[in-house]
């Protein structure tokens, strides 16, 4: 059973740091691109970042120079470092990975942004 479990949500401040991670299952991981997605209330689940196995990185505009997402293979572990948070960045966080038509989604993990 594959499984996608993501951590390091929370509350933080307008200007603030965080950085979410997302621990898959060893099969999917190196084979597998990786990368965040989030969903704010009423709104559509959109991409934040996307990471191929190679490395190959791919933001949304609305984060390119604030967030940084990176794989450590040996962890089997994907990250979403976020710097210069925004409120407009609130939202549930999910990490998704995918191969051809099989993909798997996380539980999500709630960021709110708010002074």
């Amino acid at each position: 059973q594959v499984q996608l479990v993501e951590s390091g949500g929370g509350l933080v401040q307008p200007g603030g740091p965080l950085r979410l991670s997302c621990a898959a299952s060893g099969s999917i991981f190196s084979i597998y691109a990786m990368g965040w997605y989030r969903q704010a209330p009423g709104q559509q689940r959109e991409l934040v970042a996307s990471i191929t196995n190679g490395g190959a990185t791919n933001y949304a505009d609305s984060v390119k120079g604030r967030f940084t997402i990176s794989r450590d293979s040996a962890k089997n572990t994907m990250y979403l470092q976020m710097n210069s948070l925004k409120p407009e960045d609130t939202a549930v966080y999910y990490c998704r990975g995918w191969l051809s038509s099989v993909q798997y989604w996380g539980q999500g993990t709630q960021v709110t942004v708010s002074p």
